[in-house]
């Protein structure tokens, strides 16, 4: 397993997936809350499937999440005025301090699952995973992958 990078990423991913649901597991959301959270604070109001497509989440569970999230009234979905068919989504003022505590707990779940690593190693490892994460080539394959299993179920 450990020749292949995708099957070393694959794992310390469901790693790194386990410890940080169960790192913010308190505030009574999930790590995909938190995406949603984050992308509306980053980049403002959006179309609800604009903001599914950012995020690489399928419809129904974006759906799913923005149903959380106006529950607890961390988001709220209003028609979009250009186009009445569709919802914009955008964070609270309770979304935003709970974004706050969040990132606060993921703060330091990096500094534990990251303590074998110098300071160099983290900052090298960071930037290398946001280039790969924001590669072209990878969001086009992922995509593709995506668009081939929607396909086989449908």
């Amino acid at each position: 397993m450990a020749e292949h990078t995708i099957c070393l990423l694959v794992k310390l991913g469901q790693v790194a997936f386990k410890i940080a649901e169960d790192g913010i597991a308190g505030t009574g959301l999930r790590v995909r809350h938190y995406s949603v959270l984050q992308a509306l604070a980053d980049n403002g109001a959006m179309p609800q499937l604009a903001l599914g497509s950012f995020l690489r989440i399928d419809p129904a569970t974006m759906v799913t999440s923005l149903d959380d999230l106006e529950r607890a009234g961390f988001a709220q979905r209003t028609r979009d005025p250009q186009d009445r068919r569709r919802y914009a989504v955008d964070i609270t003022d309770g979304g935003r301090k709970v974004l706050a505590d969040l990132n606060r707990a993921l703060v330091d779940l990096d500094s534990e699952i990251l303590a074998d690593l110098g300071t160099t190693e983290r900052h090298s490892l960071h930037v290398l995973l946001g280039s790969l994460a924001g590669s072209p080539a990878l969001t086009c394959l992922f995509d593709t992958v995506r668009e081939q299993t929607g396909a086989k179920r449908a």
